[in-house]
């Protein structure tokens, strides 16, 4: 959707008529409040995807056809349309957005309960504007950056495993791969989500992650993928074929790191027999790696009888911190039902039975992108200060039946390395803050993006 008018909740349109008399600003924020039942135990977000929407959506002007599209879609639609208040947007600010954005910088890890974001109009003719730019605001900074904290998460329970069983976490920026882009709900989804999938790994098959992470993140090549087979391409072969589609794959890729579905018939007579027994020597002579990918079964125990063929058939070593590990020519991807839950039960079994971690990587597709929501880290963007006659007032809600839902209060500020949220005025009323870096840095004001910020710094914020 081009025009930023319509971008926005039906209800959003009446509140110019709601706010008192002689409002001149209103300042909210964004936060998450907590953790649901169904995600990730997390204390932190990691912060992600606010700059692409501000240089995708908010730093280009309304114009007058957008004005009268959308004053034509809600009169037919039954709700107030402030056409007076847009035009003087358009003619005043020439059609940009007369708002000031601050927001922490993208990357880092903090707590639950930060604000995040802080935005305020920044012309006294439009105080609506702060609340009515709610809704595309907050979905634009709750996605990636749930996304960002899954997979974040995921990447701690790896490194975990990794120190564990080899004492360093060498490689594990490739250890989780993207698999999402078909399991989302639109291309716009795959490229958002998978380019905050980025700011952890370097591993992706969601094509417009990369072309996200280019356009909006200055990142040339964010992140890589390798040859490899699915289901289809060794079906086609037919079952008695099935040993000439993996030499086939051997043939055309086996000088470099490829991937081979192997489960269409029986993962382990494939493992055992055709990897294993046939096409062994093939496969190691080549000189590259062969990931085998089964695709089916209980993935703690299709993986633990893999590892031992494997390790029957291409031998292993043993290192230094006594678990075993394949012949280089040889390791598994587990791409089916895979999430945070499930990638720690696989790696801490295998860790059990005297596996490292590096024997594995994985590709997560739907739990990664698709399988999250507004309520997964409790996202919320509420009001806190109001400016009437020239005088700020404290704006908040504090439900009876729910404590967990009590909003932040005043003018906001976010100072330190822990990242705590106080009121702008405490921060100069006693010397407690002086000393912190404040957080909240102005990045969008009136129309322009006025700080920007790239995917190789962000993920160095994310690493720290």
């Amino acid at each position: 959707m081009t025009n930023l008018i319509l971008n926005t909740d039906s209800y959003k349109t009446s509140h110019f008529l709601q706010y008192p008399p002689e409002t001149e600003k209103i300042s909210s924020y964004i936060e998450a409040r907590g953790v649901s039942r169904d995600f990730v135990p997390v204390e932190k977000t990691v912060f992600f995807g606010l700059q692409l929407f501000l240089e995708e959506y908010m730093s280009k002007p309304i114009t007058k056809s957008n004005i009268e599209e959308a004053e034509d879609i809600f009169k037919m639609h039954g709700v107030p349309f402030n056409r007076q208040g847009w035009d003087y947007i358009l003619n005043a600010h020439d059609g940009y957005l007369p708002v000031m954005i601050q927001a922490l910088p993208e990357g880092y890890k903090v707590p639950l309960h930060t604000a995040l974001v802080q935005v305020q109009n920044t012309d006294d003719r439009v105080p609506w504007l702060t609340s009515y730019v709610e809704t595309a605001l907050l979905r634009a900074v709750w996605y990636p950056t749930t996304v960002a904290t899954l997979s974040r998460h995921i990447k701690d329970i790896i490194a975990e495993e990794l120190i564990l069983t080899q004492g360093n976490t060498e490689g594990i920026d490739f250890m989780l791969h993207d698999f999402g882009a078909r399991g989302v709900s639109s291309k716009e989804s795959a490229g958002i989500g998978g380019v905050a999938h980025l700011v952890n790994f370097q591993g992706t098959d969601t094509v417009e992650a990369l072309v996200y992470a280019r356009k909006y993140y200055k990142a040339s090549m964010p992140a890589y993928s390798i040859p490899a087979a699915e289901h289809s391409t060794i079906t086609a072969w037919g079952c008695d074929g099935e040993v000439k589609a993996y030499e086939n794959m051997v043939d055309q890729f086996g000088d470099k790191l490829y991937a081979v579905v192997s489960d269409s018939y029986d993962i382990y007579n494939a493992a055992d027999n055709l990897w294993g027994t046939v096409l062994k020597n093939k496969v190691i002579e080549k000189g590259g790696r062969l990931v085998i990918r089964p695709d089916s079964g209980n993935p703690v125990d299709v993986i633990g009888r893999l590892l031992h063929i494997l390790a029957d058939k291409f031998g292993y070593t043993t290192n230094e911190r006594g678990f075993r590990v394949l012949h280089p020519s040889v390791r598994l991807i587990q791409g089916d039902g895979v999430n945070a839950n499930s990638i720690k039960e696989i790696l801490k079994s295998m860790r059990l039975n005297g596996w490292a971690t590096s024997n594995i990587v994985f590709g997560m597709g739907g739990a990664l992108l698709q399988q999250v929501n507004r309520d997964s880290l409790k996202f919320a963007m509420k009001a806190s200060a109001i400016m009437i006659n020239g005088k700020w007032q404290d704006v908040y809600k504090d439900p009876v039946t729910d404590p967990g839902k009590m909003s932040k209060r005043g003018l906001l500020e976010v100072v330190g390395d822990d990242f705590k949220t106080i009121r702008a005025e405490d921060r100069y009323l006693t010397s407690k803050y002086l000393k912190d870096e404040p957080r909240l840095n102005i990045v969008y004001r009136d129309g322009v993006l006025t700080k920007e910020v790239s995917l190789d710094t962000i993920r160095e914020r994310s690493n720290m």
